[in-house]
């Protein structure tokens, strides 16, 4: 039996005959009565993603590729990871390149900006993933530690974001997403550093959000839930016992294919919004 998918789009109704449903929900979509791929939608555009030497960073880097922008790799250490991910970039046809640079340092945040327009000649996309995770008790988390974890998540967000600014304004189009975190909105005991950061960024993307719409940037955070990661340490303690009622964790490319999605010309009047994609976990 042929499924048969109806796919609505700015007035139109298409029905679309297939078996399995079109890359990106809309592979296929309507202008002028002509069908257009948008599986390049994203060509001559520039994208930088922190944190990109692995999971989900990783797979947002390569969602960009395939959507045809140019993505600098940010790692903070991990030279041959970062190296790794845009070497599977151009493997697939792609132009990426790779810079080591803690985001939570303001003279390499800018230093890791000025890089991709160096490498690139533009920005048009930048997406803050760059996070530090650890468990601790309150009553032992120091502040150092909390520093550290902030710096990481909520200041290397405002670094960026302000070193990219002039770039963003030029693009006429430019797009910044923050990724977050579902323990930020659920609570979870022993990470009070991590929540007070990821909660900081859902409010940093609504500030932003109203002051950069006049500049025709939009920003928005994208919330994931539990997904499958290669992780150095065990399960999240806050992760035991709990299954999404959808029955499994996500992956990686979903998250990727929302935040691409985000960033692409349909999205452009969305802005200002944390939007979950965990499964139902978490309906809010």
């Amino acid at each position: 039996m042929r499924a048969l998918f109806i796919v609505t789009c700015h007035g139109d109704t298409e029905a679309i005959t297939g078996n399995a449903t079109p890359c990106f929900c809309a592979s296929v979509a309507r202008k002028g009565g002509d069908k257009m791929s948008v599986q390049n939608e994203l060509a001559g555009q520039v994208a930088l993603v922190t944190g990109s030497a692995r999971n989900i960073g990783r797979a947002i880097a390569l969602g960009f590729a395939s959507g045809g922008a140019a993505v600098m790799v940010n790692a903070r250490r991990s030279v041959a990871e970062a190296e790794a991910v845009a070497e599977e970039i151009r493997q697939i046809g792609g132009r990426a390149a790779a810079h080591i640079a803690d985001v939570g340092d303001p003279a390499a945040a800018a230093g890791l900006v000025a890089a991709a327009v160096e490498q690139f000649g533009r920005l048009d996309i930048l997406v803050n993933n760059a996070s530090v995770r650890r468990e601790v008790d309150f009553a032992d988390l120091e502040y150092a530690e909390w520093r550290e974890i902030l710096a990481t998540t909520l200041d290397g967000a405002y670094l960026c974001s302000q070193a990219a600014l002039p770039h963003l304004i030029a693009s006429g189009a430019g797009a910044i997403i923050n990724i977050g975190g579902l323990s930020s909105h659920i609570g979870a005991a022993r990470r009070a550093h991590v929540i007070a950061a990821k909660a900081g960024l859902a409010g940093l993307t609504r500030a932003l959000a109203h002051e950069l719409a006049p500049h025709h940037i939009t920003v928005n955070c994208v919330t994931p839930g539990m997904i499958e990661t290669a992780r150095t340490g065990a399960e999240p303690a806050h992760h035991a016992g709990k299954t999404p009622p959808v029955g499994r964790k996500g992956t990686p490319e979903e998250i990727a294919t929302l935040v691409r999605f985000l960033c692409g010309p349909g999205a452009r009047y969305i802005t200002g919004q944390t939007i979950h994609a965990n499964g139902g976990l978490f309906m809010g």
